[in-house]
């Protein structure tokens, strides 16, 4: 492609030479013979620092927010990360104009409704790609993922290779980092759904205003914005929006709403209430959060052309989503183990709840908090268990770069605050060994912060860990797992 035609799509400076162009880069140490290396600054560096190594490599041209002394054509923009967007759109011929593309932001919910929507499409018989936290997936074939979502260039390049596979419809999150960073600039989105928010990443954000304001800038880039209208943050979601809202709703109604609703170890069965139809639904994925997702697939569904019929069907037929509430084999042990991602204070809370709805005997948590992130929600985290659970083991996460007891000291701070009983194991394999030892006949374990993670990042390693893994082999080896 034409560096020309990039720069039109881009409206700015046509280049002073014209070449062609192979590829968008933005690590210029993957840059091949060709590319358009994208010169983006970001909190620790700034790309123009390495668009001489880019052409050394090279690079046929630049993309930069300030003219550099390189002898190669350079697009001038004023926003790097937005430019790569739309750069990425247009080397790739649009493929996001060749889908239907659906979208889910919030700070929880995100990867079980995503799910719940491939499988909802799948029942109605299209081919599906999924973009998200656990994995990149076309159709049945996995994609590994190591964002929620990706840079822009490798976005755009993913969208590419789905519509060369057929894919009829994506679903994809988008986080909160990925609307800050314009990693999604150009899509036009079919619908979007907010689930919730709370809070999370203000390590990034700063501040809750500003990571509210990065989830609602979504909502200016879909044909129909779909709302959690039970949540406090729906008004400013909906506000002032260039598109029509739908809402969903358990205690205020809306537009898909639910009743009748009964939470069960097996999963959540509630009455569906849609503008194309209602019926009763069983999820084999317990809690109300499932029923509040359950919702909001509805809805995206709908806005697909997906019969009400059909969104049943696909909603019965997933099994689970991997890590989410997700039960561990106790091999015929008279407990239960869930291993869930929660790794907020929300998220914790929500699966605390319904863990203690089939709780018949004690609830005991095993949780930690990561590293290098929003240190304001650890000792919120750490009451949060306190109140919820009648026994906490306060572990290890993925500390990354921090001392794994200064964020431990950190969550005991709000523990303190219940007087509940609780126990500190930094090393997490021994704490969930420790909670497997004390369960008793009754007992509801919760294994929560990790989920579908198979590793854990110490010191900027990441070791293999897998906490339903640790659980099984530990009771499997002959863990006893009965306290006295």
């Amino acid at each position: 492609m034409l560096l020309s035609k990039i720069a039109e799509e881009l409206h700015t400076n046509l280049p002073e030479r014209d070449v062609d162009i192979t590829d968008v880069a933005y690590d210029s140490r993957k840059v091949t013979p060709g590319a358009l290396f994208c010169c983006l600054r970001g909190e620790k560096t700034d790309g123009h620092r390495f668009a001489r190594q880019a052409v050394d490599k090279g690079a046929a041209a630049l993309i930069v927010e300030e003219k550099l002394p390189l002898d190669v054509p350079q697009l001038l923009v004023t926003d790097g990360r937005e430019a790569m967007a739309r750069s990425a759109a247009c080397f790739f011929d649009h493929p996001e104009r060749k889908m239907t593309m659906l979208a889910v932001t919030g700070t929880n919910g995100k990867t079980s409704t995503t799910y719940m929507v491939k499988a909802v499409a799948e029942e109605a018989g299209l081919k599906v790609g999924l973009i998200g936290t656990i994995q990149n997936l076309i159709g049945d074939e996995v994609v590994e993922t190591e964002r929620t979502t990706p840079e822009s260039a490798d976005l755009f390049r993913l969208l590419h290779h789905m519509a060369e596979q057929g894919v009829d419809l994506v679903i994809m999150e988008v986080s909160s980092h990925a609307l800050a960073q314009n990693r999604v600039a150009g899509i036009r989105f079919k619908a979007a759904l907010f689930t919730n928010l709370t809070q999370d990443h203000l390590d990034y954000h700063k501040t809750f205003e500003a990571y509210r304001a990065a989830k609602k800038k979504l909502f200016y880039q879909t044909e129909l914005c779909i709302v959690n209208d039970d949540d406090p943050a729906a008004a400013y979601m909906s506000e002032g929006l260039p598109c029509p809202v739908w809402t969903t709703g358990i205690y205020k109604g809306g537009d898909f709403y639910a009743k009748s609703i009964e939470i069960t170890t097996a999963g959540a069965s509630f009455h569906l209430f849609t503008p194309k139809g209602d019926g009763r639904v069983d999820l084999h994925i317990s809690g109300l959060f499932s029923v509040y997702n359950a919702m909001g697939t509805a809805a995206l569904a709908i806005a697909a052309g997906i019969p009400f019929t059909t969104i049943r069907k696909g909603l019965e037929k997933l099994q689970y989503v991997v890590g989410r509430l997700q039960a561990a084999n106790t091999f015929g042990r008279p407990f239960a183990v869930y291993v869930d991602y929660a790794h907020t204070p929300d998220a914790l809370k929500n699966v605390l709840v319904t863990a203690r709805g089939f709780a018949k005997n004690r609830l005991i948590s095993v949780f930690g908090c990561g590293g290098d992130r929003d240190h304001g929600k650890r000792p919120i985290m750490g009451e949060i268990s306190g109140r919820n659970a009648d026994f906490s083991v306060i572990t290890s996460d993925n500390p990354r770069t921090e001392d794994p007891m200064v964020i431990i000291d950190s969550i005991e701070e709000g523990i303190r605050r219940t007087a509940a009983p609780y126990v500190v194991i930094e090393d997490r394999r021994q704490a969930i060994h420790h909670a497997l030892d004390m369960a008793q006949a009754g007992d509801v374990i919760v294994v929560a912060g990790k989920g579908h993670e198979t590793y854990q990042e110490i010191n900027g390693v990441k070791h293999h860990f897998d906490d339903r893994e640790i659980v099984e082999d530990y009771l499997r080896e002959g863990g006893h797992g009965i306290g006295t």
